[in-house]
């Protein structure tokens, strides 16, 4: 999957160069020393991704994640992260409300994850970075993108202050107390009535 000129292990030469060269002098006699062995494929600092993101419905937010370039080019082309390590890259995915301290992480496979199970009418903030399983333990996350916010989506129930609430539920009951008096009220009337014409001779 991965190149195989990435798998492999690099070490540099590193010289040192007097302020004025002379041409005759063989730089080989001066100081120099050999890096530690490098290897791209694991040891690689990975940027940071961008990402948008789009509420689908009232209970799930799309990510969107775009990778970005390497330094690698083939045929004229510059390489996104996606190109160089096809299937071994995934996306970790961190997600929180704002101003709360519990965080909730996904991984995703795709450049577009669906983060599902949110709170109706939240708002949720999200970061996403590039995810390599297969590298060592410490280098398997990349940087973090920007942190971007879905905005708080406020329902017609959310507007109503509490004081509206308060004043429906009184009217609510004041007609309830109207409805059930008149009904007590006519039944005594229909019993008086009955009561009379009982007592009344034929």
């Amino acid at each position: 999957h991965v190149p195989l000129f990435l798998c492999r292990a690099y070490t540099a030469d590193i010289q040192t160069e007097p302020d004025l060269v002379d041409y005759d002098e063989d730089l080989e006699n001066y100081p120099h020393t050999y890096s530690d062995p490098f290897n791209p494929y694991k040891e690689s600092k990975i940027s940071a991704v961008d990402i948008t993101v789009e509420a689908v419905d009232e209970n799930r937010v799309m990510v969107n994640i775009t990778d970005p370039l390497t330094g690698i080019h083939r045929r004229g082309k510059q390489l996104s992260l996606r190109d160089v390590l096809k299937n071994d890259l995934k996306y970790k995915i961190s997600y929180h409300k704002p101003g709360s301290t519990g965080k909730r992480d996904i991984i995703s496979d795709s450049s577009m994850a669906e983060v599902s199970k949110l709170d109706a009418g939240e708002s949720y903030c999200f970061m996403a970075a590039a995810f390599i399983p297969s590298r060592p333990k410490g280098s398997q996350l990349g940087a973090w993108s920007q942190q971007l916010c879905t905005p708080q989506v406020y329902s017609i129930l959310h507007e109503l202050y509490l004081g509206t609430w308060v004043g429906i539920i009184f009217i609510l009951l004041t007609v309830f107390f109207i409805i059930v008096t008149a009904t007590v009220l006519c039944c005594r009337c229909c019993q008086q009535r009955n009561s009379t014409q009982s007592s009344t001779p034929v």
